[in-house]
């Protein structure tokens, strides 16, 4: 019995591609989030450890290490950071469309 599989070409936001309501701003998350979970992995830190860096409970740095970032805002994520020895830049230019777009680059 053969089966036939259909696929289809993602649009590089899986955000966007499951229909979220602002997935510019949840990739960006998960980027953020990416980062911190790479972060603290290179570093040998037990998540209670890290949790101390920037001031939060293990249980919400276990969030983290899951991608489970929808509690955090960009602006804590970038916090959590800073606390962890980012520097984060962040630009602003002329867009090139009629809206801007917000992109991370880690």
């Amino acid at each position: 019995m053969e089966r036939t599989i259909s696929l289809q070409t993602g649009s590089g936001n899986v955000f966007a591609d499951l229909g979220f309501p602002y997935p510019e701003r949840e990739l960006n998350r998960a980027k953020l989030t990416l980062e911190i979970d790479r972060l603290i992995r290179s570093s040998g830190l037990t998540q209670a450890e890290a949790g101390k860096i920037p001031g939060i409970r293990r249980p919400h740095v276990s969030a983290l290490m899951r991608n489970r970032s929808s509690s955090f805002s960009a602006e804590r994520l970038i916090g959590f950071l800073t606390a962890l020895g980012q520097d984060v830049e962040i630009s602003v230019r002329s867009a090139r469309q009629r809206r801007g777009v917000v992109s991370v680059t880690a």
